[in-house]
């Protein structure tokens, strides 16, 4: 009887946790589809009296917010895909192939976890600038194609799959490459999707690194755009959270999707090595 009364309040807790964590967005939603002033009447409503798309014509025809939608889509999408790949070689040179200092090197980049990434933002941008890339999608997609982060998760994982096997496939001739590609890619799908969904969602909320290395309007991406919306229509509720339905829509689609490999490989990878 006691182990059912905790059981019950357990889940209680954990139900009341979870609607107090969702009530933000679902209040942001509703908002979004309100009309003007209607969120900040008093006493506030949570539904909307007549629900409307005005606020998202007004971001999508007037003030032509997918223009930042697909500038983040541009620069989220080169990142995952040059973060996995890339992450991925290096995770698997450091776990499986025999070079020297490979232990030093890999201590030294262990050493850059620490460093605050707002640390490196000025001799970055000088970097970018002297190669031309200030105000270029180039210039906010290479500072994250390889991290630190992703190349130590892949690592952690990469360590898990049996020498034995990779030996075999050189014996038969593979090559180092082919042994990459078709071997070791397939059994670390977990971890690659773990690795994809957190480089996609880091990428498409950062706001600091696309607001210093992006200055033309026209190249900002949707935390930028939006924070620069703020500022002239800072007393519009409702159209600032129809543009943080449009920002958060597409992570939060993604990793509902996802959920599953990113999970499995966070625990794969927390625990190997």
């Amino acid at each position: 009887m006691t182990r059912r009364v905790d059981t019950i309040v357990l889940h209680g807790v954990l139900i009341a946790g979870g609607l107090i964590t969702l009530f933000p967005l679902f209040w942001m939603l509703s908002a979004s589809f309100m009309t003007s002033g209607e969120a900040t009447t008093f006493p506030p409503h949570f539904l909307p009296h007549h629900g409307t798309l005005a606020q998202y014509r007004e971001l999508f025809l007037r003030l032509n917010i997918g223009r930042a939608f697909l500038s983040s889509a541009i620069v989220a999408i080169a990142v995952t895909i040059f973060s996995v790949l890339f992450g991925s070689m290096a995770g698997y040179a450091f776990a499986k192939l025999r070079f020297g200092g490979k232990q030093r090197i890999f201590g030294l980049l262990l050493i850059a976890l620490v460093i605050p990434p707002q640390v490196g933002m000025l001799p970055l941008f000088l970097l970018m600038k002297t190669f031309g890339l200030v105000n270029s999608y180039w210039g906010a997609i290479i500072p994250s194609m390889v991290t630190v982060f992703g190349i130590f998760l892949i690592r952690q994982f990469m360590l898990s799959v049996p020498d034995d096997l990779l030996e075999a496939a050189r014996l038969d001739g593979a090559s180092e490459w082919r042994i990459y590609w078709t071997i070791v890619l397939p059994l670390a799908r977990p971890i690659l999707a773990t690795l994809a969904t957190f480089m996609f969602m880091s990428t498409w909320n950062d706001f600091m690194w696309p607001l210093i290395i992006l200055s033309d309007q026209t190249h900002y991406t949707l935390p930028v755009a939006l924070a620069n919306l703020s500022g002239e229509h800072v007393l519009d509720v409702e159209l600032m959270m129809a543009g943080s339905v449009v920002t958060v829509l597409p992570v939060l689609l993604l990793f509902i999707a996802l959920q599953r490999f990113y999970i499995a490989g966070i625990m794969q990878g927390s625990v190997k090595g």
